[in-house]
Order: C-alpha cells, then structure tokens, then sequence
C-alpha cells in the first residue's frame, strides 16, 4: 500500500536496549531498564538557520541531514548506553566509565558511525591499496576501479556479519527490527500492536543500511571520472570526494524510497533491502513493545509538546518518564 502523501515521515535508530525515533521537530527513545521499567529521554531538533537553507538544496541536504543525525543520535546513544543495565535510583552509584560498557558503547556506536565516518575513510581507502597490490594482474583504471570496489563491498559484508554473530550486537539488531517494523505498520495505517507489528516486514528503504551499500556503488561510478594513477593522486581524490559521495548517495536512497510503490523500479532498492538481512535481526515481543513505546511517545510530544513526556503511554506500574533535556 502506498503511503498517504499527508502521512509525515518518522526515522529512528536501534540502540541499547531501546530505540529512538525522531518526526519534524523532536527525537524520542524508550529504553527498557534493569528492572524491566521502561524510560523516556528527549530532546528537541534545533536546526541552525543556515542548515535549514542547506537542507533544501539537493546533494548538500544529505551532508546536513548526516551531520545532524549523527549529533542527535550520539546522545540518545549516551543515554542508553549510561542507564539500561543500571537499577533505576543507582545511577550515581556507578563509577564513571566502566571498561565493559564503554566496549559494548564503543562496538555499537561503530555500527552507526561507521557507515558514513569512519567507513569513509577506512573502508574507502584500505580497497585502494589492496586493489593496487594486484595492480601487475589488473592494470588499467577500469580493472582497479572493480576491483577496489569489490575489496570494499567484501570488508564492509565481512565486518557486519562478524559483528552481527555477537549477542550484544545481535540485540542491537533486533531492536534495528522492531525499528523497521514499527515505522512499516505506521505507514501501512495498521494498529500498533505487538501482534501486527510482528507481521511486518524487518527491512525498509529509507534504512541508512542501504545508504551504505549506495555509497560503495555510487563511489564506484564516481571514480571513473577522476584519475587513478599515480598512488598518491588515487588517495587524495577519495578522500577529496567523500563528500561527493554521501550527497549524492543520500539522494540516492531517496529516489530508490520514491519509487518503491513503482513495479518496475522498486528493484532499485533491492541492494540495500539485501544488506538490511546482516543489520536487523527478527525482534522478539519485548523489544517490539519498546519499540512501540517510542513512538507512541514520540507522536504524543509532536502533537502536545514535550508535556506528553510527563505521563506514561500505556498504564502500567513498571513504565516511568523523564522530563525534556
């Protein structure tokens, strides 16, 4: 079913033990406490007038969209990373920085940052080398474009399904789900229940999954216009055109979500629905009910303003609130 043009358009992201969801102008997470409570944090979209200019102008809004979501979701990161296996009242009572949880923060923050970041400069420049090594069996700028395309395509793969074998990150993926699922139902005008929710499908096309996988084809494209030889040429305009890279796949991936309704071109998104097989998992009942927490409240705060954040969504004695940041 194709989505109501009147229908606003909500993203979200999976983090520790909840997930967090953001409209026009407020983010949202709910997160499920040691004690099986479930939190509310928030905090208001603040643009810059000048990110708002740049955000209405093609190829550069994606930078600026990056950026700010990037910002936004390090927070909520913060948030759950600092409260979800803590007793609520406790807080204080842990010390500062815990080396576990600080690997566990470390290994989820790397999932997101790591698709436009650092994956931009690691995973950008390490297949240029690799493919430069087989430079005597591949010469020719066609032959060392594939192949770097190609070492990049097999990091990037390998990466996500070695960290998807680990139960804390294979958690994060099933919160990745329910994610999905929840903004599936939501546009398909279906009842936010844990039981519809369950039906829908885990993957969705605006995912910043498929933004990952776009930036490896489109940079793939790109490459061919700009020169490969000598070495030190080839790294400067990788890096050089990273931005080039982002802006164009972030309109990209909006295209691909345009036409996903269009029979002969929803395959466009396909790729990207393909790679969302490693990054979200298939979420249990619990964390589909977070996951429909979140966005409740966030629809609540939209529409009443953070007043909404002083009431629970559903009556139960486990769920508690927190004021506006």
């Amino acid at each position: 079913m194709a989505k109501d043009k009147q229908t606003p358009t909500y993203g979200g992201q999976a983090l520790i033990e909840g997930v967090m969801f953001g409209g026009k102008e407020h983010t949202v997470t709910a997160i499920r406490r040691k004690d099986d409570s479930i939190e509310y944090f928030h905090l208001p979209k603040k643009q810059h007038p000048l990110a708002s200019k740049l955000k209405k102008i093609p190829f550069l809004r994606g930078i600026v969209a990056l950026v700010e979501s990037a910002g936004l979701g390090s927070k909520h990161l913060n948030f759950s990373s600092d409260r979800f296996d803590v007793m609520p009242g406790e807080e204080q009572e842990q010390p500062e920085e815990d080396s576990s949880k600080l690997a566990m923060v470390i290994g989820v923050a790397a999932v997101g940052v790591l698709s436009f970041l650092f994956s931009k400069f690691i995973f950008t420049l390490v297949p240029v080398f690799i493919a430069e090594l087989f430079s005597a069996v591949a010469p020719g700028k066609a032959a060392q474009i594939f192949l770097e395309s190609f070492f990049k395509l097999v990091l990037l793969l390998g990466y996500l399904a070695l960290i998807s074998m680990t139960p804390f990150i294979r958690r994060v993926f099933q919160y990745h789900g329910a994610e999905h699922k929840v903004i599936n139902a939501f546009e398909r005008g279906v009842p936010l229940t844990v039981e519809n929710i369950q039906a829908q499908s885990r993957l969705h096309y605006r995912c910043g999954s498929s933004f990952i996988l776009f930036t490896v084809i489109v940079g793939m494209f790109i490459y061919f216009l700009v020169p490969t030889d000598p070495l030190w040429l080839r790294v400067v305009n990788r890096i050089l055109l990273i931005p080039v890279v982002l802006g164009i796949s972030f309109e990209v991936l909006q295209l691909t979500n345009a036409v996903r309704n269009i029979p002969v071109l929803k395959f466009l998104g396909y790729p990207g629905l393909w790679l969302q097989l490693l990054t979200t998992k298939e979420p249990d009942d619990e964390q589909v009910e977070v996951a429909i927490l979140s966005f409740e409240k966030l629809l609540e705060v939209e529409e009443h303003g953070v007043v909404a954040l002083e009431t629970p969504n559903v009556d139960k004695s486990e769920t508690t609130a927190i004021p506006a940041q």
